[in-house]
């Protein structure tokens, strides 16, 4: 069992490695039955970035993708998080909730992955409806079958990440399949879940023009996302897998050029997306 620790404010950018040794793999608690205990990496509190308004941002610690460009891979593992009450990340919230309410804003859940501890990020959820919050979370989309209708009746809006339309770049940029990503993507379509689609522009990864208009076609007829966005890459978390001693694939990577991102936005557009 792992020692409680305390919340810690910080940032995405922060490394945060071996909070939780005794914690289990990620992959063992995606059929958790209770959400009073989880592991999280850290919070910020002043996030224009990742919903709308003014939010706090609760990154959570587990993920069963290994996205090459990952700028969070002290993210993946469990025990690289620190294991907390979901108590105290509302009671921490709670005193945040009256400016968050006056500037539009809520509570993004982030990662890692939010839906890898389903139970402990829902309970956090509800808590923070309950506050009066808006609330999001960003997930890939990779555990949606498992996805509860409780647990989307407290969510307002889902930031989905869609790396590529392609199966085949998709398993090479993640280690995981497509299908589970875009199954969950048209049950939020089905029952009108607002969502924004997030894409990672990655100079010869992802950016083949076939890939990105598969993207924005499969998008496209949705009417619940309300945008497109497009992300491009960058070399931010680059030394976290350079301190984590991980293999790092994109060392001579480019950030996409002007030109570049202008193509892929003019595509998601031409096909009918909002997208910026």
């Amino acid at each position: 069992m792992s020692q409680l620790g305390t919340l810690e404010a910080g940032s995405r950018h922060d490394l945060r490695v071996g909070k939780s040794p005794d914690a289990p793999d990620e992959s063992e608690v995606i059929d958790e039955k209770s959400g009073t205990f989880g592991y999280v990496h850290s919070y910020e509190t002043s996030s224009r970035y990742d919903g709308p308004g003014l939010r706090a941002v609760l990154f959570v610690s587990g993920c069963l993708l290994r996205c090459t460009y990952c700028h969070n891979p002290d993210t993946w593992h469990l025990k690289d998080g620190t294991y907390i009450p979901a108590k105290q990340v509302l009671d921490r919230l709670a005193g945040f909730a009256p400016a968050l309410r006056s500037l539009d804003g809520g509570l993004t859940i982030s990662g890692g992955e939010p839906m890898v501890q389903m139970a402990f990020t829902g309970e956090i959820l509800a808590g923070a409806k309950k506050l009066g919050l808006h609330t999001a979370i960003e997930t890939s989309g990779y555990l949606g079958d498992r996805v509860t209708d409780e647990f989307l009746s407290n969510l307002d809006l889902v930031l989905l990440d869609i790396k590529s339309s392609d199966p085949g770049t998709y398993k090479k940029v993640t280690g995981r399949d497509l299908a589970p990503t875009l199954r969950f993507a048209e049950r939020l379509s089905k029952i009108g879940k607002p969502a924004w689609v997030r894409f990672t522009l990655v100079p010869g990864y992802t950016d083949d023009p076939a890939n990105v208009e598969g993207i924005a076609a499969f998008v496209a007829p949705m009417r619940n996302v309300e945008w497109v966005e497009v992300q491009p890459f960058h070399q931010m978390g680059a030394f976290k897998w350079h301190a984590m001693g991980l293999p790092y694939v994109h060392e001579t990577t480019p950030t996409p050029t002007p030109d570049l991102i202008g193509r892929v936005i003019g595509q998601f557009r031409s096909a009918g997306c909002n997208v910026r």
